[in-house]
């Protein structure tokens, strides 16, 4: 049963989006979520992730399979592939994080053609190249609009502060992360933050998180075990310490807490 990931780049550790990417699942399924909107990939479709965005991703076997292939189309490739090729460049319009890519017939076999060059998941150079040359040059004829998304090399803008960290708050990504993505240096971010919720970020989003944390175990009868990776915790030992440092009682307590109120009310 092939449960493989192929990719050309590097991979975030982080859920945030550091290159243009491209995805395209073989077997399986992908479940995407960009703090406002959930898509779901399945078996022979495609998408493309923006740059510079936030993304929380499960993966999930179907029939016990799970294949995909990732391309990362990082800056300097595609400013010498811009520089070779001078494609038409456009304004993007579509300020989707998520692209689903329309039915394509050279995919597959593009797909396909990947396969004998990867070696423990990765293809070296400068095959990498070729390839993701080959599949931008796909991607622009089928699409010429995308240009104006590839070849879109600006830095984020300054951007409501608020408004974001409230949006985003659960996605485990660094200040420093946050900072950029706001349009701001670490600096004028840790200032601007102070100002707006009278905190430091790092207390802010742990608080923030087992705000929300205590809302879903106390009111949803959820596990910590379930909810801790998507509330931004690397670890269920650390994200147990931090919610009884704050509320002077355990995940379970609570859990078993609210069980005992609602027989009683019973």
């Amino acid at each position: 049963m092939p449960i493989s990931d192929y990719h050309i780049g590097v991979i975030s550790p982080e859920q945030f989006v550091a290159e243009h990417t491209f995805a395209y699942i073989i077997n399986g399924e992908m479940h995407l979520y960009d703090g406002s909107s959930n898509y779901v990939f399945k078996s022979g479709e495609c998408g493309l992730a923006r740059k510079n965005r936030l993304i929380r991703f499960k993966k999930e076997k179907v029939n016990g399979e799970l294949e995909k292939v990732f391309v990362f189309f990082d800056e300097t490739f595609l400013k010498a592939f811009q520089e070779k090729h001078q494609p038409r460049v456009l304004k993007f319009q579509s300020d989707e994080t998520i692209l689903r890519l329309p039915e394509n017939k050279l995919l597959p076999n593009f797909i396909k053609s990947l396969l004998p060059y990867y070696d423990h998941g990765k293809i070296t150079p400068p095959f990498a190249d070729v390839k993701r040359e080959e599949l931008l040059i796909i991607l622009l004829q089928n699409q010429p609009e995308l240009a104006g998304l590839f070849f879109d090399f600006a830095v984020p803008q300054k951007i409501n502060l608020e408004e974001f960290m409230n949006r985003n708050y659960k996605f485990n990504v660094s200040i420093d992360r946050f900072a950029y993505l706001t349009g701001r240096s670490i600096s004028a971010f840790k200032r601007d933050f102070k100002t707006i919720f009278n905190e430091t970020p790092n207390r802010w989003l742990v608080k923030k998180r087992l705000q929300e944390a205590y809302f879903l175990i106390g009111t949803k009868d959820q596990k910590a075990s379930e909810i801790y990776l998507d509330l931004g915790f690397e670890a269920l030992s650390h994200f147990s310490f931090a919610f009884k440092k704050l509320f002077g009682l355990t995940p379970t307590q609570l859990s078993e807490q609210q069980k005992t109120s609602i027989k009683t009310s019973l």
